[in-house]
């Protein structure tokens, strides 16, 4: 066998046709990852598309009582941060789903519920940082404020500062090199500590009547004029930190996608391509695409996998069919095929000590597939049967999709998990499949847009014929 780096370009097998395709999905799929850089979002947009393609609101269908049959469409949000869409095949859906799982949750750094502090004349917000990162990566970049506001009566105030050339943009600071010769003996993990994450939103003082200034109540006085915002509003506020900016082509050649949160959008918004591509397809099994929260923190919580939301919206879509029952739905989750559509480490030349050139990822060879994940001796792994693996390839292969198998890293340097153990519990087939990607949990990251394009044709394939 051939050493995987050595292998041709799939660019080399594409017509004129694969590359006006190719170019016309990464071009939206900028657009998206410009767009869509919270949870709420990414649903909202997810909803906005699925839509356009005949997607009903599933919590509609239940109030009105209405009789759900092959072919109907519908989706089903759940805390606005989590998110399923179905497309009802001929079949019993107890027969089984074939199930395209990402996550949209990505690392950032959330707003304390009481964030708002003054020092040395400047005004701080403190944040929690938000998934595995590399804590010193997130210093002196533009950064930008997305999410909500709940007020006590129930408005929604939504947050968007720092995207458009006019807003302002936050950072956090750091220590002058003149003055670092301690923080340059530390170590990686301690040389930005997580209470330090703290970001810069003022330095104008407001003065009050008797006088005094203050830099704080200049900042609170913008967020009540500008916002409607309180003080006390950040306690039922959800917002995020993100770096500022839009994605961006990579490369003189432009053949790569440099953005924040590729991991995971880059697999979610493929999946949603590839289900609303399939969407006046007569399909045999009951197809699903799962947008969901809280994966870099373990998938807990009400909007992560490890809750009951989508067994529960499984539920409910077999109810409105007419065909619950509590042994259809284990039967129906046990039949299951998945895709758990999450990102793979992509090789490193710069690094290359890290890696297992035969058993790795590597730019523009296609879509990745990782049969097991884990760490070291698998701990904590789910693992593709051979049978549903060689089932796929032969899928792939019908329709001329370009992918590779691979593993995170050297065996004994660490490893990671995905959304697939979890979907793994109920007996269905689960195997982690998506995209390479160069300095993942990075606040930027780079992709391949060739593996983008790829990936998008192994989901539909996956979706028609599995």
């Amino acid at each position: 066998m051939a050493d995987k780096d050595k292998k041709p370009s799939i660019w080399s097998k594409y017509t004129d046709q694969d590359k006006k395709n190719l170019d016309e999905l990464n071009k939206n799929y900028i657009d998206f990852l410009s767009r869509c850089k919270t949870e709420r979002e990414s649903v909202e947009f997810a909803i906005e598309q699925a839509e356009k393609f005949g997607y009903k609101n599933l919590r509609d269908v239940i109030a009105n009582r209405q009789r759900l049959n092959a072919g109907d469409k519908v989706y089903y949000a759940f805390m606005n941060k989590s998110l399923v869409l179905f497309q009802i095949g001929s079949e019993p859906i107890q027969n089984g789903l074939k199930i395209l799982g990402a996550h949209i949750d990505t690392c950032h750094l959330d707003l304390k519920q009481n964030p708002l502090y003054e020092d040395g004349g400047l005004a701080y917000l403190d944040t929690h940082y938000y998934g595995g990162i590399k804590k010193y990566q997130w210093v002196t970049l533009p950064l930008a404020m997305h999410g909500v506001v709940i007020k006590k009566d129930g408005t929604t105030i939504k947050i968007n500062i720092g995207e458009n050339p006019e807003d302002p943009v936050f950072c956090v600071t750091d220590l002058l090199i003149h003055l670092a010769q301690e923080q340059m003996k530390k170590d990686a993990t301690k040389v930005v500590e997580g209470e330090n994450l703290d970001i810069l939103v003022g330095n104008y003082p407001l003065k009050d009547e008797k006088e005094k200034e203050s830099v704080k109540d200049g900042v609170l006085k913008i967020l009540k004029d500008n916002y409607n915002i309180e003080p006390e509003d950040f306690m039922s506020a959800e917002l995020q930190l993100v770096p500022a900016g839009k994605a961006r082509e990579l490369g003189i050649d432009k053949s790569m996608v440099l953005a924040y949160g590729h991991d995971d959008r880059v697999c979610s918004y493929t999946s949603l391509v590839a289900m609303l591509e399939i969407a006046n397809e007569n399909l045999d099994k009951t197809a699903c695409c799962l947008l969901v929260d809280k994966e870099e923190i373990g998938s807990y919580g009400a909007t992560g996998m490890q809750s009951k939301f989508f067994e529960n919206a499984l539920a409910e879509l077999m109810n409105a069919c007419g065909q619950y029952t509590e042994l259809g739905l284990r039967r129906a989750l046990q039949n299951s095929f998945m895709l758990s559509s999450d990102v793979s480490s992509a090789y490193d030349a710069l690094y290359a000590t890290a890696y297992d050139k035969k058993n790795v990822a590597y730019l523009g060879k296609g879509m990745v597939f990782n049969k097991f994940t884990g760490s070291r001796g698998k701990s904590g792994a789910s693992e593709a049967n051979a049978e549903f693996v060689g089932k796929l390839r032969a899928i792939l292969d019908k329709n001329n999709v370009g992918y590779q198998f691979s593993e995170l890293g050297k065996v004994d340097l660490g490893g990671g998990g995905t959304i697939a153990h979890i979907m793994a519990v109920y007996g269905m087939e689960v195997i982690d499949s998506g995209v390479a990607v160069l300095s993942m949990h990075a606040p930027w990251e780079a992709v391949s847009k060739i593996d983008v394009y790829e990936t998008k044709k192994g989901y539909v394939a996956f979706l028609k014929e599995i």
